[in-house]
Order: structure tokens, then sequence, then C-alpha cells
């Protein structure tokens, strides 16, 4: 259980889903697909949402490539929290959001794996948070010209390694879309 105090609730967090992150994506329509189902999945068990939006000098405020996916429906109940570094709590309100909505416990989904869906399941670990990755609902480009494995190999360790992550007092682990179940994350 988190280590947090009085933090009992759960959310969805969704992670740099953006034209400009995920147009050349690994599996990047059936990724985006299991994150419609898992926000689907959250709202009707009354679970928030929480979009994450990067911004820097290649995804520009406004800009197309800054938008979230078309695939993907905000709505203006849910929270959205602006960030510029990979670990989505790094210099953010990401934290007063969660602690605003009572929440212990994440289940995150999104892009890139190798940089900021990592980063943010680490900062959440640090931070006190359970983190649950949703193994197939998390993508990357291919990085290989820059001597990284392939996407498709990023993704299956970062599954395998987070699958067994521990930390006092606090759980990790993996689930698939299929599997989750929002009332016993």
């Amino acid at each position: 259980m988190t280590t947090l105090d009085n933090r009992p609730n759960t959310a969805l967090l969704i992670v740099d889903v953006q034209n400009g992150v995920v147009a050349e994506a690994h599996d990047r329509d059936t990724i985006v697909a299991n994150i419609a189902t898992l926000v689907d999945k959250a709202r009707a068990a009354d679970v928030d949402v929480v979009w994450v939006q990067h911004h820097s000098d290649d995804l520009v405020r406004g800009s197309e490539s800054w938008q979230y996916v078309a695939e993907l429906v905000r709505h203006e109940t849910d929270a959205l929290v602006e960030k510029s570094y990979g670990d989505s709590f790094e210099e953010t309100d990401l934290e007063s959001v969660l602690a605003a909505r009572s929440v212990g416990r994440l289940v995150v989904a999104g892009a890139q794996t190798d940089a900021c869906i990592r980063a943010t399941l680490h900062g959440a670990i640090v931070r006190g948070y359970d983190a649950t990755l949703v193994a197939d609902a998390h993508t990357t480009e291919d990085l290989s010209r820059f001597g990284a494995p392939s996407p498709d190999k990023v993704i299956a360790h970062t599954n395998l390694y987070w699958q067994y992550h521990t930390a006092p007092g606090r759980t990790a682990g993996t689930v698939t879309t299929a599997d989750i179940d929002f009332a016993k994350v």
C-alpha cells in the first residue's frame, strides 16, 4: 500500500500521448486504442483520469504536435498537468492535483516508454505512490539508429523489470488493458 497518508484513491495517468510524441511510435494505433479503453474503464469506475502534456522546443504549446491525439478526449473535469521534464512530477502541479483527489495509487500509460514513462514510474515510487504500468498501453519510437534496442524490446524490458519492482511500503507491477480492475489496483 502507498506510504502516503489518507490517499486511498487511484488515478489513471495518461502521459504524453501527443501528436508529435506518438506519430512514429511502435504499434501506435493499438496502444492508443488500449489507452482509450483504459480511459473508458476508469471513468466507468469513477476513477480520476489525469492527463500529462509535455512541452519543449519540438512540442510548442498550442501547436498541432503538442495536442493530444484525436482518438483520446479529455473531459473538462479531468486534470491536465503540463510538464517540461521526463518525470511528470518535476516542476509540475501533479503532486497537488493528486493530493486534492486523495490519490495514492497510479495506473500509468502513454509515451515514451524509455523516457517519460520510466521517469514518471520511478518518480511516483520514490514519492510514496503505488505505481502500476499498463503493459500493453505504453510505447516509444524506434531509436535503434542511435544504439537503443528496438521499441518492442524496450517495451518488453520495461514491462519485465516493472513487473518485479518493489519499494518499502509501496507496490509496483504491471497489468494488461483487458485485465485492469480499477477497484483492485
